[in-house]
């Protein structure tokens, strides 16, 4: 799938379908906030959300005093979805619609977090770019989390082939700048009432 195409079909996906109505949608992303906690990440630690779409990880950052927070999406409705909901503090969140494939950063960050985006690029050049941005834009000594599917998770979502994973394969993925430190299983309950195996791996960068 191409940036544009790719870039289509989630913007279809935020126009057509309420937060709560995609089977991602998680009240409080209870899992994403302890494990940022367990990087040791502190409130003016720079985190990044990759994919973060309308997901409420940002309200809760913001929420909990952290003071540079940065979601990335190639849906700029996902983006406006979730500024109006956070409202007047949505000013604290640095937006950037782009896709993470051909995204050039300008910085570097403390934290990297990927709920479910990563899995979605099943293309090895897709796969080396998002790397490639990752080695960019991750501080040497920070940290990635990132969650996919387990290998027992399922194989589509939102119409899409995924790449499963488990922690081992994530990590010959990413390749040796980075060295796993943390990974656990999680069973994600969809608003459709249907369960979803996940797997969450942090690393650190090298």
């Amino acid at each position: 799938m191409n940036d544009v195409s790719r870039q289509s079909h989630w913007e279809n996906v935020y126009a057509t379908k309420g937060e709560n109505e995609v089977s991602w949608f998680q009240e409080t992303p209870a899992l994403s906030l302890e494990l940022i906690r367990l990087v040791g990440a502190i409130q003016t630690s720079a985190i990044i959300d990759i994919g973060g779409g309308a997901s409420r990880l940002a309200d809760c950052l913001v929420s909990q005093s952290y003071q540079d927070v940065t979601v990335l999406d190639l849906s700029a409705a996902a983006l406006a979805s979730a500024r109006a909901r956070i409202g007047d503090n949505a000013n604290q969140v640095a937006w950037i619609a782009a896709d993470v494939t051909s995204w050039e950063p300008s910085r570097t960050y403390d934290v990297w977090h990927d709920r479910a985006a990563f899995h979605f690029l099943t293309d090895p050049n897709d796969q080396a770019a998002y790397i490639a941005r990752l080695q960019r834009a991750l501080r040497p000594g920070g940290h990635a989390i990132i969650g996919t599917f387990a290998l027992d998770g399922p194989e589509r979502c939102s119409g899409l082939l995924v790449s499963r994973h488990d922690a081992g394969s994530l990590a010959a993925t990413l390749g040796a700048g980075f060295e796993l430190i943390d990974t656990r299983r999680h069973e994600h309950a969809t608003p459709q009432g249907a369960t979803q195996k996940f797997q969450f791996s942090t690393f650190r960068r090298l």
